[in-house]
């Protein structure tokens, strides 16, 4: 999930130097000749780059997987993808195949893809309404801890080194085996299996396990009035979402979102440590992150989106912030040469933005239900001088739905 994604972030810049020295040593082993500096950097820039390109992927088959395998099995499916990753990014150094290190870490950019779609998807979805925000900061703490835990494994002391380094990238395996054991005990979301499946039985069992037997019937209502509301629509495709007028402000709500988390800086600490800005700053950034916008959007998702629309809304997010990822990686090198030690102020400008569009336009989501929030987007999507017939049927429409 989220950890295995701050986590793959981080491993990879710590051996660096030692992959330079593998690739070199392959070449020269199997051509009998000096690997040329250019395409050196090219191999590296492949190896660097091509875990954006699987994320990419992942964020596109996520929202596909939650709906035909479940929330719960497309997690326990996606560890197999981290799995093998490991193995090939594990037996790169040994065989003497840099391309075995090339396929692994597009698999395990498909596997972080994947689970940060995901996992914030079903933690959406099985937390009760008092419970989302606590869920949300501990999807950011995941993440942020596997950013911390990559970049305390990677040190030469442990994995970082010249010996170890297959290791390090193939540790990566850990959390997927760890997932494995433990997630097989938990039920799967009572909204999927309510509202896709109509398995109402398995629903009141998965819901008496999250939230008890006394105090279940609180939450199994709130499902209920969702699932006719829905009145049996299927879950839409990604590209149906630009097209429908009802969900138009919170389409628009997770691209700004997705981009101002991307573009937030936190992506530039992680493809260039900044010589700039003191240990502590960073450490108090990557913090500050992790408690703000790391968990929230992707929780705010689910939030802003009812069942049928949740999956695709996914998708979108994600793909948008793989593209956002890739492309400050390139760029920021760039924007280092041209501002120096001013680089940061691009950020902030592009932060204090957002800020603003989340004061304007987001509302407080905290003790409202799906329906309730989507009700608040109304106005916004069909404007605020909405005919008062139209409001009064709009009105009656969602109280039919809910009773």
């Amino acid at each position: 999930g989220t950890f295995q994604y701050g986590y793959n972030v981080s491993i990879i810049n710590a051996p660096t130097q030692h992959i330079h020295n593998f690739l070199n040593e392959t070449w020269t082993s199997r051509y009998h000749k000096k690997l040329n500096p250019d395409f050196l950097t090219f191999l590296w820039s492949v190896i660097a780059s091509i875990f954006s390109l699987g994320g990419l992927c992942g964020a596109l088959i996520g929202g596909s997987m939650a709906i035909w395998l479940g929330r719960k099995g497309a997690l326990l499916m996606n560890n197999i993808i981290a799995i093998l990753a490991s193995i090939l990014m594990g037996i790169s150094l040994p065989t003497g195949m840099f391309e075995l290190l090339i396929v692994g870490r597009f698999l395990i950019g498909i596997n972080s893809g994947v689970g940060i779609c995901v996992q914030p998807l079903y933690l959406g979805e099985v937390a009760p309404k008092h419970l989302r925000d606590g869920m949300a900061m501990g999807s950011s703490i995941f993440l942020t801890g596997g950013i911390l835990t990559g970049q305390i494994i990677g040190l030469r002391e442990l994995l970082g080194g010249e010996t170890y380094w297959p290791l390090l990238l193939s540790s990566s395996c850990s959390p997927a085996f760890a997932q494995l054991v433990f997630l097989p005990r938990f039920p799967e979301s009572p909204r999927y299996l309510l509202i896709d499946r109509g398995d109402e039985l398995s629903c009141v069992k998965a819901l008496k396990q999250f939230c008890g037997s006394l105090q279940y019937q609180m939450e199994m209502e709130d499902i209920q009035r969702e699932c006719f509301a829905l009145d049996g629509e299927k879950s839409k495709k990604p590209w149906q979402l630009f097209t429908d007028c009802g969900v138009r402000w919170q389409l628009i709500t997770v691209i700004v979102m997705t981009v101002g988390q991307q573009l937030s800086g936190i992506n530039a600490e992680l493809h260039s440590w900044v010589p700039y800005v003191s240990m502590t700053s960073i450490f108090a950034f990557i913090l500050s992150f992790g408690l703000g916008p790391s968990g929230i959007t992707n929780t705010l998702t689910a939030e802003l989106f009812i069942q049928s629309s949740r999956p695709a809304a996914y998708m979108i997010g994600g793909a948008i912030s793989w593209i956002s990822f890739f492309t400050i990686g390139m760029l920021f090198p760039f924007i280092v040469n041209g501002l120096k030690q001013y680089c940061f102020l691009v950020f902030l400008v592009e932060c204090a933005l957002v800020a603003a569009f989340i004061f304007v336009v987001i509302p407080e989501t905290k003790p409202k239900s799906f329906l309730e929030i989507k009700k608040e987007f109304h106005k916004l999507n069909f404007g605020r001088n909405t005919k008062e017939k139209e409001t009064e049927l709009f009105e009656r429409r969602q109280l039919h739905d809910e009773f």
